[in-house]
C-alpha cells in the first residue's frame, strides 16, 4: 500500500510538472528555431509599408487575417508558372486549390490554444492537420517533419509564450474546376 501511495504522488508530480510552463532554455530554443526557420515569413502578414511590404508586427504569427476575404484566384499564363500569393503572403493558390496560413498564436478559439504538444508534433510529423486529419498545404515545407521531437517541442512551447490573437484563418478551398 506504501509503494501504491508513492507511486501515485510521483504521478501525481510528473502530471503538474507536465503541465506548467516550459523551462526557460526549451523555449529559447524554440524561440531560435521559430525565428531561423522562417515561420513568420508566411505565419505573420504582411502590410505595405514606406519601404514596400513589411511585417505586421500586430498581427504576428495569426495567420491570414480573418476579415481579408479573397477574390477569385487569377488564372496563371500557360507555362512554367504555379502559384500566386497574396499580397500578404498568407493566401496561396496552385494546383492544390486554395491554402492560408495557420494562426499559430495560442488563442483557444482560434489559434493553437487548445492544442497538444503531441498535437503540434504530430501534424509537423505526418504533414496532416493534427497529425490526422486535412493535409497540410503548401506552401508549407515538409522538412519541418525531419526535425527532432525535441526541436519540434521546444517551437510548440516558445509558440504557447507568444500573445494570444483572435483570428479565425478561412479553412482552404478546393481546386477550382475549369
Amino acid at each position: 500500500m506504501k509503494h501504491l501511495a508513492l507511486l501515485l504522488t510521483l504521478c501525481t508530480t510528473l502530471a503538474a510538472q507536465a503541465a506548467g510552463p516550459a523551462p526557460r532554455d526549451r523555449i529559447e530554443h524554440g524561440r531560435y528555431l521559430v525565428n531561423t526557420s522562417g515561420c513568420a515569413d508566411c505565419h505573420t502578414p504582411l502590410r505595405m509599408g514606406p519601404r514596400g511590404p513589411e511585417p505586421d508586427d500586430a498581427r504576428s504569427f495569426a495567420g491570414h487575417p480573418e476579415g481579408l476575404a479573397m477574390p477569385p484566384v487569377p488564372t496563371l499564363p500557360v507555362g512554367p508558372w504555379l502559384v500566386i500569393s497574396s499580397a500578404t503572403n498568407t493566401a496561396w493558390a496552385g494546383p492544390w486549390g486554395v491554402s492560408f496560413t495557420a494562426n499559430l498564436t495560442p488563442d483557444p478559439e482560434t489559434g493553437l490554444g487548445r492544442w497538444s504538444e503531441q498535437d503540434f508534433v504530430q501534424t509537423l510529423r505526418t504533414g496532416r492537420h493534427l497529425g490526422r486529419g486535412r493535409p497540410l498545404l503548401p506552401p508549407m515545407p515538409a522538412a519541418y517533419g525531419q526535425m527532432t521531437d525535441a526541436d519540434l517541442m521546444a517551437m510548440f512551447a516558445y509558440l504557447k509564450t507568444l500573445p494570444p490573437l483572435r483570428n479565425r484563418v478561412p479553412a482552404p478551398l478546393p481546386p477550382a474546376t475549369r
